[in-house]
């Protein structure tokens, strides 16, 4: 913390907001959403209270407050930047919102792996509380009374025992003639003081959204731009042999084609390759794409058959693999057994498919190169632009928009390497576009995955040993060699497992890579939550137990899981510190214990419905599900009605958690009933909602119950953590309807839907 606020301290406003040359600034009035170019001049300090990069208090006390992290609808900027003007005692009709640009000086901005509240929380206060201690400051001397004497709050420093105050901007002046205090000097409120945090806050950018003022990546235009399509080789790796531009450069609009660089592994964030057709407008581009004739080479992938790749990591989990964890003696507890149960899982590719497709303008000229894009991790698009433009990275700004969904995609800078190369081969402004049917073909896809689960029960029926094998292709292979998951990746519902069980044992199977895999909304425990819940559904079923008390009986009782009961000499643990952080069984029971009793489990099988429950701990929540199945008149399955129980720990804005789990019961949803990617001769079989569906409106549960815990924990994730206790308690549901077990998604393949 002390290196950050020394980084940022003292840097000029408009420095921070990065408002140089052709910059956006995207402020949140009252009325909606302003947009404002900066001029040509080189930024220069504004006049009043400058203590860092995130906060501005102009002379007459109005305040301005960057938000480093990117919007995409699950309210990031009403919330951070709620968070900082609560501690620093503003008024929020009186405060603006502007968006970051991708830089350094803010920390981490990568808005991914639900880090935005929980990595930063007390950090992101002090932003806040060093502007407040200073304006404090210059009021008690103005007044002649010490600090502690005074607080601010309602956009003004008033004294605690009277009547007397003075605004903002009365104190703007003196206090900006101030020292910047020291990181230790700078206290937090106490919570009691905080007027919003914990309390359910208005989505800033809503009339936005509504009245169509929300700037998007698609929106903008520069003078002279061109919009760029491309065709893309349909297997990864795959590269251009020969191509004909002739039939697409008669196509009215059509200015130019380009072919694009093919990438070498590892693909990282290179672009794809292939071919460009620069237009005066995206039909252009698009109909003079078609026209192209193209020869491509797919490759070493082009042999990849999804079916036959089935078999191959069914086979691999079939075999003993490298252990990973490992507790007593699993090998002499099976084999001492009374009963032996297994079963296998099998979870395919899955595509974030967010509403808008990756979109990107870029303009490289002078020595400079500008991008706007919407991007979830900023400093990477601008480290991919740098090196693509061949450029240092100061002389690179981008520029983020907001972005219509990302679940992950968006973090990824390959299409950002694309509009910049082109910009830079156009010699004018590009936009890159990408259609639905180039996102869904062409994406880094979430990882195909089978799960072998066995597990020994003694004579009483009691689980004495558990083991579970996995593989699947890691994200790692998209960044170098690597052909099975790392610690880092069991740590998603495998290694962090509480189990009172005396024998476990994780073992890790091969299986190696032929697409470009990357990290899904809930990565890796998706098709672990998917597993281990099933597993412990089937186990309740033969040994003819109540299934929430089968859970409750595996878990044992509350306690901080160790290291060493873990079965493991180090936990990844999302980024944080097991002190901090700790594998909590008692918080995982409780949502467990919360979600049934709102959801009336006793009655779990009744009116022609059946419940289904499951549950599991990531980015250092724990949440809770049960899922209600009916079959509809033409004897498809629906999900009727879900209840969700988060225990997120600290809650900065009570509205966004229950819409981000809302949102992640629908999301699990598609990705139960219909998500499946898969591939035939290397090339992706699907293109679009016609055959990769999501769950629509009418297939939407007519209620989703949310239940918070109330907690004062260090805050835990929310974004992500929703997702993975959905499908299972779905395809549980569905057991206890129909007798039907569900082992591989999605639910389609085996039933109407």
């Amino acid at each position: 913390m002390t290196k950050l606020l020394t980084l940022i301290s003292r840097r000029s406003f408009l420095e921070g907001m990065n408002l140089s040359v052709g910059g956006l600034a995207l402020g949140v009035f009252p009325g909606g959403l302003a947009v404002a170019a900066s001029d040509a001049n080189t930024p220069k300090a504004a006049p009043g209270l400058n203590p860092n990069v995130f906060v501005h208090v102009a002379p007459d006390g109005d305040v301005t407050i960057v938000c480093a992290r990117s919007e995409m609808g699950q309210g990031v900027r009403s919330s951070l930047p709620v968070l900082i003007a609560d501690e620093l005692g503003a008024d929020m009709a009186r405060v603006k919102v502007v968006q970051a640009d991708g830089d350094k000086i803010y920390g981490d901005q990568n808005t991914d792996g639900s880090s935005s509240v929980r990595g930063v929380y007390d950090d992101i206060r002090r932003m806040g509380a060093t502007a407040r201690v200073m304006l404090v400051t210059a009021a008690a001397r103005r007044w002649k009374v010490k600090p502690e004497a005074c607080e601010a709050r309602g956009h003004a420093v008033f004294l605690r025992d009277g009547e007397r105050s003075l605004s903002f901007g009365e104190l703007v002046a003196d206090a900006s003639r101030l020292a910047i205090p020291k990181v230790e000097d700078v206290k937090l409120k106490p919570k009691n003081e905080l007027r919003l945090a914990g309390r359910p806050m208005p989505l800033l950018d809503g009339p936005a959204y509504v009245t169509g003022q929300a700037v998007f990546g698609a929106d903008l235009r520069l003078p002279g731009m061109l919009i760029a399509v491309v065709a893309r080789p349909p297997v990864v790796g795959g590269k251009v042999v020969r191509f004909d531009a002739t039939r697409a450069l008669a196509v009215p609009g059509v200015k130019k084609v380009i072919e694009l660089p093919a990438p070498k592994p590892p693909y990282t964030f290179q672009s794809w390759g292939g071919v460009a057709v620069l237009a005066e407008n995206t039909w252009a581009a698009m109909r003079g794409r078609e026209a192209l004739d193209i020869t491509w080479e797919d490759g070493p992938n082009a042999s990849y058959d999804s079916k036959t790749y089935r078999e191959q990591l069914t086979a691999s989990i079939r075999e003993p693999g490298t252990v990973a964890r490992n507790v007593g003696d699993i090998d002499a507890a099976l084999a001492s057994a009374a009963r032996v149960v297994q079963a296998e899982y099998h979870v395919p590719h899955q595509s974030h498919i967010p509403m808008e497709p990756p979109v990107a303008l870029a303009k490289v000229e002078n020595g400079t190169c500008e991008v706007w894009a919407p991007t979830q991790h900023p400093q990477a698009a601008r480290g991919v632009a740098a090196a693509t433009a061949e450029l240092p990275e100061e002389k690179v700004q981008v520029h983020v928009t907001f972005l219509g969904g990302g679940f992950g995609r968006k973090s990824k800078a390959d299409f950002i390497a694309e509009v910049v190369w082109l910009a830079k081969e156009a010699g004018v402004p590009v936009r890159v576009q990408w259609t639905r049917e180039d996102d869904v073909r062409h994406d880094y896809y979430h990882s195909v995955s089978a799960q072998q689960l066995t597990a020994g029960l003694d004579a009483s029926g009691k689980v004495v040993a558990w083991r579970h094998r996995t593989a699947f292709p890691p994200i790692a292979s998209t960044f170098g060699e690597a052909t099975r998951p790392s610690p880092s990746d069991l740590q998603q519902g495998v290694l962090d497992l509480a189990l009172a069980v005396p024998n476990v044992r994780a073992e890790t199977c091969e299986a190696p890579p032929h697409v470009r895999i990357g990290w899904l909304r809930s990565v890796y425990n998706i098709f672990h939550a998917f597993s281990v819940n099933s597993f412990v559904d089937e186990l309740a079923q033969l040994r003819g137990t109540d299934a929430r008390e089968m859970r409750l009986e595996l878990l044992g009782p509350p306690r901080m899981a160790t290291l060493q009961e873990l079965g493991i000499t180090a936990l990844r643990n999302y980024g944080a510190s097991v002190e901090d952080h700790p594998v909590d069984v008692g918080r995982l029971r409780g949502v467990i214990e919360r979600v049934t009793a709102m959801s009336g489990w006793d009655a779990r099988k009744a009116n022609g419905r059946a419940l289904g429950l499951a549950a599991h701990r990531s980015f250092l929540s724990y949440v809770a599900v049960v899922a209600s199945v009916v079959k509809d008149d033409q004897g498809r399955i629906r999900v009727d009605e879900a209840w969700v129980s988060v225990d997120a720990g600290t809650i900065l804005n009570p509205e966004r958690v229950r819409s981000q789990m809302e949102g992640s019961v629908i999301f699990g949803m598609s990705i139960a009933l219909h998500g499946a990617v898969t591939m035939k001769n290397g090339v992706t079989e699907q293109s679009n909602f016609h055959d990769l569906k999501l769950v629509r409106i009418g297939e939407a549960p007519r209620r989703i119950h949310v239940d918070i815990v109330p907690s004062e924990l260090p805050s835990g994730g929310i974004g992500e953590p929703g997702v993975p206790p959905v499908a299972p308690a779905i395809t549980n549901a569905i057991f206890a309807l129909t007798g039907t077990r569900i082992r591989e998604l999605p639910v389609s393949r085996t039933l109407a839907v």
